[in-house]
């Protein structure tokens, strides 16, 4: 991965590409990383979420912190689509394998 400083590299992720690994991974047998992927983005977009009472477009996945993402042609944007989208399905299939509190 290549740190350019641009939003679609590295450190950001994006809900439309966690979707398409996890359903790919799913297609492929490879249930346990699906949801090892599955749970870990919903564990950063829920501790943003509950310091910051919004979802965001992208995140940064280095950071176990859940800090926006960065870099790009505009700012961050809040309530992105596709974020809720992803979060709202990946919650129904994985939701309960998420800590309780």
């Amino acid at each position: 991965m290549v740190n350019s400083g641009e939003q679609w590299d590295k450190p950001n992720g994006w809900a439309p590409l966690q979707w398409m690994a996890i359903e790919g991974l799913n297609a492929y047998g490879e249930t346990a990383l699906a949801r090892e992927i599955a749970v870990n983005w919903l564990k950063t977009v829920t501790r943003f979420y509950s310091l910051h009472h919004k979802l965001v477009e992208k995140y940064d996945i280095s950071s176990e912190h859940s800090q926006p993402g960065g870099g790009g042609e505009y700012p961050l944007q809040d309530g992105f689509g596709w974020t809720n989208g992803v979060t709202r399905k990946l919650m129904t299939m994985y939701g309960r394998f998420l800590p309780k509190g």
